[in-house]
């Protein structure tokens, strides 16, 4: 009786063993598959982060051809005069950069949405947007400055002429040449001058800190992407561990 009572305790210790061995298993098993799913929306949220900034660089591939047309088109005009077909190019211009403004707009506000929060990029966005504002509006201003021209240099119309003969007339644009005259010319001269220089340190200005924050974004990319290859190595090799091995 002894040596059965012996071996009864035995296998049933061994049964009880073996089903704590099952249960730990089985929470072993439960915490993987939630560490799995907290990876996997990790992953997408990464995923939709790299997404959005490459459209973002999109746009601002396309705020750059703009430009490019825009500054060909006025030195177009410049040569020509052709006003209306440089009036035809303002308004396409001005249609394009509507658009890629609403399309950061729209991609700042996913990065304020909880399931892809990044306020530091919709921050980042925002300040682009300000500056790409500030050099479409002094771009317009040195192209308005360029196209007046410096006070002194300006061509003399006769519109405002009185003609007396067809070959003939009284112009009102001589006058008598004082120190005083002078003065005024040279003023507005001085006036034109530090008005273009202005704007055209301005828009460099904001060129540079567009382009600033552009490579924030490629650095933010490129980091993104090594995550992403990281993790997915790191969730290979565990899927290996994991996996069972069999003798065939």
């Amino acid at each position: 009786m002894d040596d059965f009572e012996k071996k009864l305790k035995i296998t049933a210790d061994t049964a009880e063993g073996g089903g704590e061995q099952d249960l730990l298993e089985e929470k072993g098993d439960t915490a993987h598959m939630s560490m799995e799913v907290c990876q996997d929306a990790d992953a997408a949220a990464k995923s939709k982060t790299l997404n959005l900034l490459r459209q973002f660089l999109q746009v601002q591939q396309r705020r750059a051809l703009a430009y490019a047309k825009l500054r060909s088109g006025f030195a177009e005009y410049m040569a020509s005069g052709a006003e209306a077909a440089y009036q035809h190019l303002c308004n396409d211009i001005t249609t394009e950069f509507c658009d890629c403004s609403k399309q950061v707009l729209e991609l700042e506000s996913q990065f304020l949405k909880p399931c892809s929060f990044r306020e530091d990029l919709a921050r980042l966005l925002r300040s682009v947007q300000e500056q790409e504002k500030q050099k479409l509006q002094l771009t317009a201003t040195i192209q308005v400055l360029k196209k007046a021209g410096r006070p002194s240099e300006r061509i003399v119309t006769h519109e405002n002429c009185r003609f007396e003969k067809p070959m003939q007339h009284e112009c009102v644009h001589l006058h008598e040449i004082t120190e005083a005259a002078g003065t005024e010319e040279a003023e507005a001269d001085a006036e034109y001058d530090n008005a273009l220089k202005e704007a055209i340190k301005g828009v460099q200005d904001a060129v540079t800190t567009i382009n600033d924050h552009i490579d924030e974004v490629r650095y933010e990319i490129a980091a993104l992407e090594a995550e992403r290859e990281e993790s997915a190595s790191c969730r290979r090799h565990t899927r290996i561990e994991m996996d069972p091995i069999y003798d065939t």
